[in-house]
């Protein structure tokens, strides 16, 4: 691991690489294959009604959690609970959680305010990981994690901040899934980490890509994966800060002044996939035609700026955190070349989103995930209930119904997420950069590993034993 884990406490799973971590003592409601698709871990079926706010499930039967405890309906109306009133990295999750209702042992019916058509995804994420109610009664789980997973936490073997050992537990109810006599979590960080995968002391790690020679050096596979974007949100789309922001010509223009390809070259190795969207070529709601939809045109760029009536450009400040200090370098010296004047304040890292949420910048850079449409792009950096990543709020008519358009798709909603893509396109919203290829190495070995859809890190349940 290249973060520790903090709490074993199911409200604190995040995702990722934390979430693998998770994957060993808890099971979910609902389980992601390697390639994307939803099948039934806990529950072993599910349907939602017309209106698209009532789900019920089937449960497993006959599972229990390694404290002894039934693993039932009321044990997920208890977890489910917990989980939406805590103040986790995902709690949001289950922001739309009206009820739970357990209508026998092995059936709960989940409630929602106004459809979430991502609730799914999320059962296979950190909101479907399953606690038992006792432990939960108790308040232990920071410490002892105790789900109905494959693996339990052997405390004796383990050292916080450091290594945590996970060993099988016996009759185990799904045991397919689980394929090592115990697990091993280390917490290592740069040089280390990749020292530990070329020594061996560790079978697989994420790795930065300047890191990628050398660990293929070593004969370890590498899988590599684009699931994230990385770029600009320009945050103060109605111009309180800034006002020329809130001229559509504008922010096109910003789009048009960036030289994507040296970017890539400059602060992703060369190795990233240039966009203009930030949605996922793995979902249904990508138009491959808006990957180039704002091509390098400086000329094109100061046009725009004229028509919105600022020849001569304007000034504005970003934070910049020190590990974005060069990407931000060269986006200032492009917006300079266009007119726009760039101040880059300094701001720690640890201060960064508190900063953005409270409105103080009128835009930021980072990375960000691409994942469902709705779970990950649409609710995170799009609604009004995106937090931190639409500070101000925005909002138009047109927008809201092709979001209503979204939300109350069905199975369809991917598909309809393609106009929201192609408005937040049309009216840049973001200044997305490229696709990073983000790097999970392993050695063939000692173990295979088949990479995960949508994520840099592979599901725990993606590994198995090497064969000979």
């Amino acid at each position: 691991m290249a973060d520790d884990i903090q709490s074993w406490d199911t409200t604190a799973a995040s995702s990722g690489q934390l979430l693998q971590t998770y994957q060993a003592p808890y099971d979910t409601l609902i389980r992601q294959t390697p390639d994307g698709e939803l099948v039934p871990m806990l529950a072993t079926s599910w349907e939602y009604d017309e209106s698209l706010t009532e789900l019920t499930l089937e449960l497993e039967s006959g599972v229990t959690f390694s404290d002894g405890e039934a693993f039932d309906a009321e044990a997920v109306q208890a977890n489910l609970e917990y989980f939406a009133a805590g103040q986790g990295p995902q709690t949001s999750q289950l922001a739309v959680l009206d009820s739970v209702e357990v209508v026998d042992e092995d059936t709960v019916t989940v409630r929602l305010s106004e459809p979430d058509p991502a609730l799914l995804t999320y059962f296979s994420g950190a909101a479907g990981l399953m606690a038992s109610p006792a432990a939960i009664e108790a308040g232990n789980l920071a410490t002892e994690p105790v789900g109905t997973g494959a693996y339990v936490l052997d405390t004796g073997a383990s050292v916080v901040g450091s290594q945590y050992v996970l060993t099988a537990r016996e009759d185990y109810w799904a045991p397919d899934l689980q394929v090592f006599s115990d697990v091993e979590f280390i917490y290592l960080e740069d040089t280390a980490l990749v020292n530990a995968l070329i020594s061996g002391q560790v079978d697989s790690a994420y790795v930065e890509f300047d890191a990628v020679p050398q660990v293929e050096g070593a004969g370890n596979t590498v899988i590599k994966n684009s699931a994230d974007w990385e770029g600009l949100i320009i945050f103060d789309r109605d111009g309180q800060l800034v006002p020329a922001l809130a001229d559509p010509l504008v922010r096109q223009a910003i789009n048009h002044a960036i030289d994507r390809d040296a970017m890539n070259e400059g602060a992703a190795g060369g190795v990233a996939e240039v966009t203009t969207q930030i949605f996922g070529a793995e979902t249904g709601a990508y138009v491959g035609s808006l990957d180039e939809a704002y091509p390098y045109d400086p000329e094109r760029a100061q046009e725009l700026l004229a028509d919105a009536g600022y020849p001569d450009g304007f000034e504005m400040s970003v934070p910049v955190p020190g590990p974005l200090g060069q990407p931000w370098a060269l986006m200032a010296q492009y917006l300079g070349d266009i007119g726009i004047t760039v101040n880059q304040e300094s701001v720690p890292f640890e201060n960064y989103r508190g900063d953005i949420a409270a409105q103080q910048y009128p835009m930021a850079l980072f990375r960000y995930n691409l994942g469902d449409p709705w779970g990950t792009s649409i609710r995170n950096y799009i609604s009004t209930n995106a937090g931190v990543w639409n500070p101000f709020q925005t909002q138009t008519a047109e927008l809201d119904e092709l979001l209503s358009a979204v939300q109350n798709g069905g199975d369809e909603y991917q598909e309809r997420a393609q106009a929201v893509n192609e408005y937040v396109v049309e009216n840049a919203w973001f200044v997305p950069l490229f696709r990073p290829v983000q790097n999970y190495a392993f050695n063939p070995e000692t173990v295979e590993v088949v990479e995960q859809a949508g994520s840099p890190i592979p599901a725990l349940y993606n590994f198995t034993p090497a064969t000979d």
